[in-house]
């Protein structure tokens, strides 16, 4: 969940989850529907779909394997997450480079080469530090303390050089160049797309969902139709803003109320349905346009 999600968003979702799969066999046992459900409005959610195939492989195995390949060779399972894994779990003397490993090594180092291709001389850089003899004898201990470095104190501006542990080794420091490392490119400007979300709603506030396909964007989850489910007095509800990995969308949404849903669609109640996040944005939209204009009960 850490992975491209900061912990203020993460820690509810964290409970929930542990709750519902306690263990990674109560997690192989559900349904990758029930998983993404939990999942809703965290994002990048084919985290989710792989979490639930990589637990189904380990319990199909008897157990984690315990040694890097084996970890490599699990669904949605990179090197980063195997090394953490390999180090934590099993002591095992590797690295795992997460972006202030990489901020920590490339200013020790003084590695002026831009991201992201300096990202592959970073990496071998860091794993320098782990032939340390102290560092080998406790990996997981290590590969926290350097997190924990690079967030408190070698943070990305205005790094702490006076209180950092490593200064006297620092060729960054040393150069006068640590604030300004790792160096990185600018990136370029997302794409933007455009779309259109359609909330219907019935007396009840249920709202008509569908569900994408497996793969692709936001793949398995519940989502507004893209186009009219039936015809009824549309409203303009204004239009959200949402910013993918690849891309920013603006999404123009439009609700209808009517007295009963179509039979045989899928639903759920506006306030709870487990949808993303740009979803949550339409359908919040849609129930303040509602609410403006006075007919958030009456049917259309």
């Amino acid at each position: 969940m850490l992975q491209q999600t900061v912990v203020a968003t993460v820690r509810p979702y964290y409970d929930k989850f542990l709750a519902a799969y306690p263990t990674v066999t109560h997690l192989a046992a559900a349904s990758v529907e029930e998983v993404c459900a939990l999942w809703a409005g965290l994002g990048y959610y084919a985290r989710a779909r792989n979490l639930h195939k990589c637990a189904q492989a380990v319990v199909a195995m008897g157990g984690f394997p315990d040694c890097i390949e084996g970890l490599r060779g699990l669904p949605g399972i990179g090197p980063y997450t195997a090394n953490a894994i390999g180090a934590i779990a099993f002591s095992l003397p590797v690295l795992p480079v997460d972006g202030n490993v990489e901020r920590v090594t490339a200013r020790l180092f003084a590695i002026t080469d831009p991201f992201p291709g300096a990202k592959k001389s970073i990496t071998k850089a860091a794993e320098r530090l782990i032939e340390d003899k102290d560092a080998r004898a406790a990996p997981g201990d290590f590969a926290q303390a350097l997190f924990d470095l690079g967030a408190t104190v070698c943070t990305p501006k205005s790094p702490n050089c006076l209180i950092c542990p490593w200064a006297a080794h620092c060729q960054g420091q040393a150069d006068g160049l640590a604030d300004t490392l790792p160096v990185k490119v600018k990136k370029a400007e997302r794409p933007r797309r455009e779309g259109v979300a359609y909330v219907l709603l019935d007396k009840a506030n249920n709202v008509v969902l569908l569900r994408r396909p497996p793969h692709g964007l936001l793949g398995g989850m519940l989502v507004l139709p893209e186009v009219p489910p039936i015809m009824a007095r549309w409203r303009q509800a204004g239009t959200v803003e949402h910013v993918f990995t690849h891309f920013a969308l603006t999404l123009t949404v439009r609700v209808a109320r009517v007295s009963a849903l179509p039979e045989g669609v899928l639903s759920a109640p506006v306030g709870s349905a487990p949808v993303p996040s740009v979803m949550r944005k339409a359908l919040d939209a849609a129930c303040l346009a509602l609410n403006h204009a006075g007919d958030d009960k009456r049917s259309a």
